[in-house]
């Protein structure tokens, strides 16, 4: 089942005050494909039972509402998003979905931890950091920067004698909205 979010994001950066709150977007918004088919709950649930763990309730609402937001969320943004569970629960249940693999933690300029599904749940993509406020957006690469990325991969791999498993690139400045 996948959860449309309709939800406001509260902020506490002053320069936003007069432009209201700012809104999670939508998974039609993403550039990505759902992701929280029956397929990848089945995917989410084996991890977590390879690790003795449940798919609760708690890591599964987690799991839906980030596999909606189009980006990686913070707690704060999380709980906003409509995620009915104690910061300490929230906590918790990120360390559990990370440590299985299904919930990357993302550092971001702002010094807060910003959560995700994992590339494979979710499909292949970059991010844009704003070093300002520290949001971080996802985004899709042309084919042609991708096969680039990909070339300089394999040149560094075989410059260095490094076995890379995979690679991420981040554009980091300022987003529209502290530009």
């Amino acid at each position: 089942m996948e959860t449309a979010l309709e939800c406001i994001q509260p902020t506490a950066d002053p320069r936003r005050a007069t432009e209201g709150p700012r809104r999670v977007p939508t998974r039609s918004e993403n550039v990505y494909p759902a992701a929280m088919e029956r397929d990848g709950h089945t995917t989410i649930e084996d991890r977590l039972r390879r690790t003795r763990q449940r798919y609760t309730a708690g890591r599964r609402q987690l799991a839906e509402v980030l596999a909606g937001a189009g980006r990686p969320l913070a707690i704060p943004e999380l709980r906003a998003a409509g995620v009915d569970q104690s910061q300490s629960s929230v906590y918790r249940n990120l360390a559990i979905l990370e440590q299985c693999g299904v919930v990357r933690r993302l550092a971001s300029s702002d010094d807060t931890a910003r959560f995700e599904l994992a590339e494979d749940l979710t499909g292949h993509h970059h991010h844009l950091v704003c070093s300002d406020c520290g949001t971080i957006e996802d985004i899709a690469l042309s084919p042609a920067v991708e096969s680039a990325l990909a070339a300089a991969v394999d040149e560094a791999r075989s410059r260095h004698d490094f076995s890379a498993d995979a690679h991420r690139f981040e554009l980091v400045g300022s987003c529209a909205d502290c530009a």
